[in-house]
Order: C-alpha cells, then sequence, then structure tokens
C-alpha cells in the first residue's frame, strides 16, 4: 500500500484493472486500517476517475454474495449519502411508497457513515431482520413487496470499511459505490447524488449498464428531489431542468426536511410519516420521489399518473402495510 499511496500523492490515477486489485485485497486483510483510511483520504483531495469507478464496482460485484430472487422486474430507490443536509430518509420512504403501488422493490441499504441514521439504522429500530438468504428474501419480496438488502452481508470491502467510515465522518468514494451494486441487480434503479459531477460518472456508467435508470440531484446539494428548488433529473433519453411546480408541487423549506439528532428520532419520524402524520411538505418530497421511480419502469403511465399511484399508495396505508408485512416476514 505504500507505493500505491506514494503514487496517488503525485497527483496519479488508478487504471481500471489497478483499482479493482486494491479493492479485491481489502476484504483479505492484506491492508491495516491506517492504510485503508490513507487510501480513502486520498479521493477526498481530487474526484474519482470512471477508470477508478468502474474498477473498485467491478471488484465489489465480483467478490459479492450472490442472491437470487427469480425476478430482476426490481425498483430500487438510492442516494449515494454525503450531502451533508440531515434530511429524513426520503429514499427508503419512497421505497416503500413504491411497494404499497404493487411494484416489487429490492432496497439496498447500509448504516450511516455520514449522516446519523442511514436506511439499515432505521430497518433495525423497526424490528427489520437483516439477512442474505435468498429464501428469506424471497418471502419478504413475496409478502410485502419489498426486500431489503444490508450492503455488509453481501459486500465483504463494505463490511471491513464501515468502522472506518463511522470514525472518519465524512463521506467516501465508498459512497459511490453502494448504489451501483445491488446484488439482487433490479432492472430500474433510481440513485440521488449529491453533485454534479458524481452525476455525470454515473450518467458514463449507467449508459453502459441500464436500460432504464433516472438520477437524480437537487441544485442546492440534495442527492434526492428536496422540492427546495430546481432539480435535475437524468435518465436514458436525457437530461431535465425540473422546477417543483413541474413536479407538480410547492417549493418547500429545508427545514421541513430534518430527519432529527438519533437514530430513535429517524425512525420515529419514518414511522409517523408512513402511518399518514407527516406534514404536506414531507409527503410531498416522498410521493415526488417515488413517483420518479415509478415513471422510470415505463409501466405506470406519465409523471402526473405516477404521482397519484404514489400518493395513492401512502395516503390509503398501503405502504404502512408493507413495513409491517416486512416486519413479520
Amino acid at each position: 500500500m505504500k507505493d500505491i499511496l506514494e503514487y496517488l500523492f503525485s497527483y496519479n490515477t488508478l487504471k481500471k484493472e489497478e483499482a479493482k486489485s486494491i479493492m479485491l485485497q481489502i476484504p483479505r486483510g492484506v491492508f491495516n486500517e491506517y492504510e485503508i483510511t490513507s487510501f480513502m483520504s486520498v479521493f477526498m483531495m481530487r474526484s474519482i476517475t470512471i477508470d477508478e469507478l468502474l474498477g473498485f464496482t467491478d471488484a465489489l460485484k465480483e467478490t459479492a454474495i450472490k442472491v437470487d430472487l427469480n425476478t430482476s422486474d426490481l425498483v430500487d430507490i438510492v442516494g449515494t449519502g454525503g450531502d451533508g443536509k440531515n434530511t429524513f430518509n426520503i429514499s427508503t420512504l419512497a421505497c416503500f411508497v413504491v411497494a404499497g403501488t404493487g411494484q416489487k422493490v429490492a432496497k439496498h441499504g447500509n448504516i450511516g457513515a455520514s449522516s446519523v441514521s442511514g436506511s439499515s439504522n432505521v430497518m433495525q429500530e423497526l424490528g427489520v431482520k437483516f439477512t442474505n438468504d435468498s429464501e428469506q428474501l424471497k418471502k419478504q419480496l413475496d409478502q410485502a413487496n419489498i426486500c431489503f438488502l444490508h450492503a455488509p452481508l453481501f459486500h465483504p470491502s463494505l463490511k471491513k470499511v464501515a468502522p472506518m467510515r463511522k470514525q472518519l465522518g465524512f463521506r467516501t468514494f465508498f459512497n459511490m459505490l453502494g448504489p451501483l451494486a445491488n446484488p439482487a441487480n433490479p432492472d430500474y434503479s433510481t440513485i440521488g447524488v449529491y453533485n454534479m459531477e458524481i452525476a455525470r460518472l454515473y450518467n458514463y456508467y449507467l449508459q453502459k449498464e441500464k436500460s432504464h435508470f433516472s438520477i437524480v440531484h437537487s441544485l442546492d446539494g440534495y442527492d434526492e428531489i428536496s422540492l427546495t428548488g430546481e432539480s435535475i433529473v437524468i435518465d436514458e433519453k436525457g437530461t431535465q431542468l425540473l422546477s417543483p411546480q413541474e413536479f407538480k408541487s410547492n417549493k418547500i423549506a429545508e427545514h421541513d426536511l430534518y430527519g432529527g439528532k438519533t437514530k430513535e428520532a429517524a425512525a420515529d419520524l419514518f414511522l409517523k410519516i408512513l402511518k399518514g402524520e407527516g406534514s404536506s411538505a414531507q409527503n410531498e418530497v416522498v410521493i415526488t420521489n417515488a413517483a420518479i421511480a415509478l415513471q422510470n419502469t415505463h409501466k405506470y403511465g406519465d409523471f402526473e399518473e405516477c404521482r397519484n399511484l404514489a400518493k395513492e399508495s401512502l395516503e390509503s396505508g398501503a405502504a404502512l402495510n408493507c413495513l409491517n408485512q416486512l416486519i413479520s416476514a
């Protein structure tokens, strides 16, 4: 690792195979935690290249524990995290709203590394049991229309670096890898990113890997459609700049998206919103992100039709029922 670090500290970048080789060695214990931390820190000082992203992601997929859900007709809504906004768990809530419409969802998530509460934290607090057993995950999918894939159970590299990421407390390049490495390989991915540079890298990657995808970013820095201002939506057809009004919504304030100071508070708010007790602003942002994911499948009509489906899922209690079924499964 010393030679690798000296090479990188001299403003060099890694070729795809070099990046892949390093990532493959991390779960094998070849490097100690100080070396891995130094390696992660390099990519806080400069942007990751497309070759590095390809190499790291290929390694993550190659070493992943395989899962067979008997279908790839699945949606995932996931953000990179690392936007520093401490929002409530919008993407995860949107997944349950999508599941409440009848669309199957394979949610890939993790504990919060640079935030108070990641999707896995909330699921744990609410009583969801994590597993990497395909039969158990299929049971979740059958009963609840959604299964939850806790990333460290499928990706040895992520498990190895999780304590180091938490100690660092800021985003690292690992934030970029998880959304691209869902072990269920869903047909439809909606991914939120924290800046436009990452959006361009993802667009390059997903154009090669996916038939249907959407990348979302709010121009004021959120890794989702925040409705606090204009948002970028990128899909296989191109790029759009959209206002809250074009999402059939009003502009909302940043404080409406606050997620709380503890994992317990985040879980309480999550459940409150699913029970229909959230504010109109909270409901709007969840419905909007769910609608984009439904539209991305090209199965449910235009955005307005998808928005109506998402709204019905939340307001009828169908989304809440999916959570209850997932817990009991």
